[in-house]
């Protein structure tokens, strides 16, 4: 009898995770297409299968896309600004810089902008880099189009993402920075750690309150940071989307925080307080490439 944990599926569970979720942005959606994945791929006779874990990228990326298909009139009709969903993860995904930068809160909102099969081709291509044979066999496309698609959505990716690239140790100080100022809840120390043009996108998808567009500008994000502490407020450091990031606790409730550093200072901030995208964060989450 074969072994269960010898199954490619779940030898490369990580992988078609990480696969699901960039394409995605959930977590929760991820699972199920890892899922109807594995029914598929549970139904095909194997010895037919030279590839199994470009096959089961193969079965991932197109149940992800057709997914995401599904969701974009849910998203559309979203209460106040999305966000992808955070996920705790483990040092390791810090230290493999491609990996940690697309999976990064800003990443993965700036793919929020690209078509499902033009993100598809960027996270197959840019960050697996999948063949392009093998990336056509996956949206569908013949090569030359995944080519021009690629070469699309790496332009548009490029004009939108963070321009200048911090390091690991430059991300940590200025979080530390962050955490104290917003640990003593005083608007100036708020204000010396705050880019001026900074940015605060929050995300309570109706559920909490929640700013319901971007907060522009030092003063007026520096207020909304403040007002946290009007209930009772803790704080931990923890790494997000392999990054520095804050988890908090306000009167109870649940919410995470990434932060965007430039310059030495706090340039944008990713705050998500819906409690159906915050049920990831005791456990790390198996983000691979």
């Amino acid at each position: 009898m074969t072994n269960p944990a010898d199954d490619p599926y779940v030898t490369y569970r990580g992988l078609l995770f990480t696969v699901a979720y960039e394409i995605l942005g959930s977590a929760a959606d991820a699972e199920d297409v890892l899922q109807e994945s594995w029914l598929r791929w549970d139904g095909v006779d194997r010895s037919r299968v030279r590839d199994p874990r470009a096959y089961l990228v193969r079965i991932v990326t197109r149940q992800a896309v057709n997914r995401l298909r599904a969701l974009a009139r849910r998203r559309e009709d979203y209460v106040g600004e999305w966000l992808p969903e955070p996920l705790l993860t483990t040092p390791d995904v810090a230290e493999d810089v491609v990996l940690a930068e697309s999976v990064s809160m800003a990443v993965l909102t700036v793919l929020e902008t690209l078509g499902p099969t033009e993100r598809a081709v960027f996270v197959l291509r840019e960050v697996f880099d999948v063949p392009f044979a093998e990336i056509a066999g996956a949206v569908g496309k013949p090569p030359a189009t995944v080519r021009q698609i690629a070469r699309r959505a790496r332009l548009h990716v490029a004009a939108r993402r963070p321009r200048v690239r911090v390091s690991r140790a430059e991300q940590r100080r200025v979080l530390e920075r962050f955490l104290a100022a917003l640990r003593t809840g005083e608007v100036q120390d708020l204000l010396d750690v705050l880019a001026p043009d900074v940015v605060l996108i929050a995300d309570g998808g109706g559920v909490v309150a929640a700013a319901a567009a971007p907060v522009h500008g030092a003063g007026p994000v520096a207020e909304v940071l403040a007002a946290a502490h009007r209930v009772p407020l803790a704080t931990a450091a923890v790494l997000l989307n392999g990054a520095p990031a804050v988890r908090l606790d306000l009167a109870g409730e649940p919410a995470a925080v990434s932060l965007e550093p430039a310059d030495g200072k706090v340039s944008r901030i990713y705050l998500v307080r819906n409690p159906h995208k915050l049920t990831r964060l005791d456990r790390p989450a198996p983000l691979t490439r």
